[in-house]
């Protein structure tokens, strides 16, 4: 998300408060893991401060998203018989309860195989708005509910080989449902009419990457005026036109793939990370990037400590992210000077989030260290849910939600 757009959406949370209380898509409002919420904990365990924790049928590692008061989420219910049943729930966001629990689709066999230990059949994050749920099943599958629960369209035409399954969620503009398709060859990135789920492009990655999948979730940048969306692939990241697809410009580095974190933008600048197996963190400089702009608009780039599955953060002037193995570093956002680097413990994959001055990283054992923001390291808090965690959280005020492999736990007061 571009500074203006940014700056527009906090705008609004002002104005209404309300709407600071949701966390409609993957990494909240603004799709970075800021958040404006308020009195939200900073010390919890399995035994405190737990307003509720609610057991969910199956397996998954969607985040949860929150909207007026309803939490959504998916997941994968054995059905028998080598059959899947990949569903979408919702709970009330007050008391846990589940109050929708609905099959979105049951796809063959064939297609639920290929799965890594670390992911899932449900690990898209679903997206919510005034009155749709659009859950995305990556080669399975997409589909629209409203939000009385009744599935409005699927689509199961976008056909393609997943390696280790999916992991990256879908982004809304306009009147489009955009998401990566990176397999085992031919990469794409496809739009969705969001009214009828037909696709109304496809756009071909054109990576020289040897292994051509990945799993990042796109983001909307505004640039000179007019709407970019970033996303970043095997051996690349491209700028592309949400009209049809066609690529703005790209920038392209060595043979990284499986890459996973989303970008992020701030400051006029977009943040990536390149993937396995050396993991680079780039700043780009997008403005009046055309064509290969490889040489030419790469304004720094960090290896140490670059991460491979969480994506990064920005709060004011300082970028921050954790490495897969647990170190943590700040930099400086617009030059890439290290302000400090930690190391916390345990391995991660769900991505921090940012409220009220203080920065939440949870790793996957379900220990989320509370750090205060700025540019000099303060530990604030160690919590201990003592379950494993690949989710990141959603934030609202006077609480965080976190899933855990079991459950849906609210922490607040």
């Amino acid at each position: 998300m571009s500074s203006r757009f940014r700056a527009l959406v906090i705008a609004l949370l002002v104005i209404d408060p309300s709407i600071a209380s949701d966390w409609p898509q993957f990494r909240g409002p603004t799709g970075d893991g800021v958040s404006q919420a308020t009195n939200v904990p900073i010390h919890w365990s399995p035994s405190e401060h737990v307003v509720w924790k609610q057991a969910i049928p199956g397996t998954g590692w969607s985040s949860p998203v929150l909207f007026r008061g309803k939490l959504y989420l998916t997941s994968a219910v054995d059905a028998g018989t080598d059959s899947v049943s990949l569903r979408a729930l919702c709970l009330d966001a007050a008391d846990g309860r589940i109050v929708g629990d609905v099959e979105v689709l049951r796809p063959e066999p064939s297609a639920t195989k290929e799965i890594h230990t670390k992911n899932s059949l449900a690990s898209s994050t679903p997206i919510v708005d005034a009155d749709r749920l659009y859950v995305h099943f990556g080669h399975m599958g997409t589909a629209a509910l409203d939000l009385d629960g009744n599935v409005l369209w699927r689509q199961t035409t976008l056909d393609y080989q997943p390696v280790h399954g999916n992991g990256g969620s879908p982004v809304v503009f306009g009147d489009k449902l955009v998401f990566s398709c990176d397999g085992a060859q031919d990469p794409f990135l496809a739009a969705l009419d969001r009214a009828s789920g037909e696709v109304r492009w496809k756009r071909a990655r054109d990576t020289t990457a040897t292994k051509t999948f990945s799993f990042s979730t796109p983001t909307v940048i505004e640039m000179d005026g007019a709407p970019q969306i970033i996303s970043v692939g095997s051996g690349l990241v491209g700028a592309y036109d949400p009209q049809d697809g066609r690529e703005i410009w790209r920038v392209t580095f060595e043979e990284g793939y499986s890459v996973v974190p989303r970008p992020v933008s701030a400051h006029g600048l977009v943040f990536i990370s390149t993937g396995f197996n050396w993991p680079r963190l780039m700043a780009i400089d997008p403005k009046g990037a055309l064509g290969d702009a490889t040489k030419t608009h790469v304004l720094w780039s960090h290896d140490k400590g670059a991460p491979l599955t969480t994506s990064m953060l920005v709060v004011g002037d300082e970028l921050y992210f954790v490495s897969d193995n647990g170190v943590t570093s700040c930099l400086d956002a617009r030059t890439g000077r290290v302000h400090w680097t930690k190391r916390l413990g345990g391995d991660f994959s769900a991505s921090p989030v940012f409220a009220e001055g203080r920065i939440y990283f949870p790793n996957e054992a379900g220990v989320t260290y509370v750090v205060k923001a700025g540019t000099t390291f303060e530990l604030l808090a160690t919590n201990d849910l003592q379950e494993r965690t690949l989710a990141s959280p959603a934030v609202t005020n006077n609480a965080i939600f976190l899933r855990s492999e079991l459950y849906l736990w609210r922490i607040g007061s």
